[in-house]
């Protein structure tokens, strides 16, 4: 059986940029700040954990995929977005559940994996 959307404690969304992008970053991050109710992670202007490019994160909660993901679809000015539920799985969450505006980026899944043997 498949698992019940109530598995979903909640999502994220990691905006990608390039340094030439990141001004369009800055600004699709301070909207997604103004209008939602989400937690705006670090900036990381280098690759991190399975994430190919540089990228920021953003949480949110289930009750508001229905605003911030169109939002997004509308507003992500261009950039790479990855969408994934927060399942208690990384390595499904990022892979098999995950929703891509934009470019799908090849994650280092390989990462999640040794993250998982490591707990």
């Amino acid at each position: 059986m498949k698992e019940d959307s109530i598995a979903i404690a909640g999502f994220h969304a990691h905006i990608y940029y390039e340094p030439a992008s990141r001004d369009a970053a800055a600004r699709v991050r301070e909207e997604l700040g103004a209008r939602f109710e989400v937690r705006l992670g670090r900036w990381h202007d280098l690759p991190i954990g399975p994430h190919p490019k540089a990228m920021y994160q953003v949480a949110f909660l289930p009750n508001q995929f229905a605003n911030i993901v169109p939002w997004l679809m509308l507003n992500r000015e261009g950039l790479d977005v990855l969408v994934h539920p927060e399942t208690g799985d990384d390595i499904a969450d990022h892979t098999e559940h995950a929703l891509w505006l934009g470019e799908k980026l090849e994650l280092n899944v390989e990462f999640l994996r040794r993250i998982r043997t490591t707990q």
